[in-house]
């Protein structure tokens, strides 16, 4: 059985979250398509309408990649780390202001960052759990990304 060495992973779990929130490499996205570039073109009056008679606005997509991402984070650090109500921003976060909205992006960047951080800290990944865990990073907020964008043809 070959093994995978933790550098390879750690390297390949940062090269796909950089692709999904900051710079396409062409892994996976088209050009200019990014999180972070995708956010850029967005007005918190785009933001703050709801995707059709019973999904959220993109504000709350947004809010909730962060807060994923932080909780998710925080799971990595601490396997007993408390329950928390993930409906919470979906049942919450509506129309935002253009400095909610802003906030909200910021947020969003020091989610990212600080996850980055953690994994670039990563001296290996000693479980599938562990590991599950950082591809969920990328997978779940490929999702959400894709549900942004698909919402933008619709707005």
């Amino acid at each position: 059985m070959t093994t995978i060495q933790s550098e390879h992973f750690t390297k390949a779990i940062l090269m796909l979250l950089e692709e999904a929130f900051e710079n396409v490499q062409g892994i996976f996205l088209d050009k200019n398509t990014s999180m972070f570039e995708t956010l850029a073109g967005i007005t918190s009056d785009e933001a703050s309408i709801p995707v059709g008679g019973k999904c959220a606005t993109l504000a709350a997509q947004v809010k909730h990649v962060s807060f994923y991402l932080d909780k998710i984070s925080l799971f990595m650090q601490d396997r007993n780390a408390p329950n928390v109500d993930w409906g919470e921003i979906w049942r919450t976060v509506s129309a935002v202001s253009s400095d909610e909205w802003q906030a909200i992006q910021t947020e969003l960047r020091l989610s990212y960052m600080s996850v980055r951080m953690l994994i670039e800290s990563k001296q290996d990944w000693p479980d599938e759990d562990t590991m599950g865990i950082a591809m969920a990073l990328v997978v779940h907020s490929a999702y959400h990304l894709g549900e942004i964008r698909q919402a933008m043809c619709v707005l």
